[in-house]
């Protein structure tokens, strides 16, 4: 497959001297589902902004489909879609009327859109409330609306831009549904923002980690995953104990004496513990930390996460915020002029 999109050494230097991106690089490859997964104020926003073309960069090379990102900028606009964290829909308007405008917007016209239009409310299955006004739609309906208005055009390449966030459970099943769709049956290249763990392992073939506008590890979910080579066993101190810096220490200390533990980190209200073959370690924690007097709220064992991936590379854990959303009011090219 060739390189739909490749990125070397970008830099993005705010105004006010926040560096936002920091000589990041990567390539995403032609029919592909890329993921970037990261927290709020990782860069994932602003290097969506850059390979739109909305955003000028500060340094690096940039090319998506074979187009430099600022010399051919136009060229660029006529081959993606884009979907923001924000709905960008005519609330005044049906749903089958926003994607009429999305395509004479597109200069779009006539039987062929109207039966690109009849195909897209069929997809996101809007097609029983084409004729209702956006504005009495749910969340998740103007949601799947938005992503319709992003495909009006074809486009061979898709941008979402934390898509799923605000949704329900079912919703953002259901839009997950409608995303490997579109890559699978339609070679749609799709490059995903996400802040949500299940989101990227789910759907994404090879994703990167951002965190403070780096790139701390990339690959695919597996390979990812198979870095940490060991169970995760999650322990929650009892709250005066999480408090009292000296008794999570000891904890840890006491940990790095038991036989088959691989590594100890600090994670929110306790410590994860990495080991293999894990599930026959846990007596032994219990027991010690019973001599020590150390109280456990509770303790987990589960299989390697990419949140576990996360911690292992910054030191803490990913934690979705619905509220604080990345600034994304900008216009959409490839999609609204």
């Amino acid at each position: 497959m060739s390189d739909i999109i490749k990125v070397e050494n970008l830099v993005e230097v705010y105004s006010d001297g926040t560096k936002a991106v920091q000589d990041i690089s990567f390539v995403v490859k032609e029919g592909e589902f890329f993921g970037f997964l990261g927290p709020n104020g990782a860069g994932k926003t602003t290097t969506i902004k850059i390979l739109t073309t909305i955003l000028r960069k500060t340094a690096g090379s940039v090319t998506v489909a074979g187009y430099d990102i600022q010399a051919e900028a136009q060229e660029i606009r006529k081959l993606i879609g884009v979907e923001s964290q924000e709905t960008a829909i005519d609330a005044d308007l049906t749903g089958r009327e926003n994607l009429i405008l999305q395509g004479n917007l597109q200069q779009m016209h006539g039987e062929i859109l109207k039966k690109r239009v009849d195909e897209l409310l069929k997809l996101v299955e809007l097609d029983e409330a084409a004729d209702k006004r956006a504005a009495y739609y749910s969340g998740g309906m103007k949601k799947r609306l938005d992503l319709a208005s992003a495909l009006v055009h074809k486009p061979r390449l898709l941008f979402l831009d934390e898509p799923t966030t605000g949704l329900d459970p079912q919703s953002r099943a259901t839009m997950w549904s409608y995303l490997e769709k579109l890559n699978r049956e339609e070679g749609v290249t799709v490059f995903l923002t996400t802040q949500y763990m299940e989101e990227a392992d789910r759907l994404a073939n090879r994703l990167a980690i951002l965190d403070y506008g780096r790139i701390v590890a990339s690959g695919t979910s597996m390979e990812l995953k198979q870095e940490i080579g060991a169970d995760a066993i999650s322990l929650s101190l009892e709250k005066a104990d999480v408090i009292n810096a000296g008794m999570k220490e000891k904890a840890k200390q006491i940990l790095t004496t038991i036989k088959g533990v691989g590594d100890v980190r600090d994670s929110d209200g306790g410590l994860t513990v990495y080991a293999k073959n894990g599930g026959f370690i846990i007596p032994d924690i219990v027991r010690a930390f019973d001599e020590s007097k150390i109280r456990l709220s509770s303790i987990n064992l589960s299989s390697p996460t990419l949140d576990d991936v996360f911690l292992k590379y910054t030191g803490r854990r990913i934690r979705p915020e619905e509220l604080k959303k990345e600034a994304s009011s900008f216009m959409m090219f490839g999609r609204r002029r």
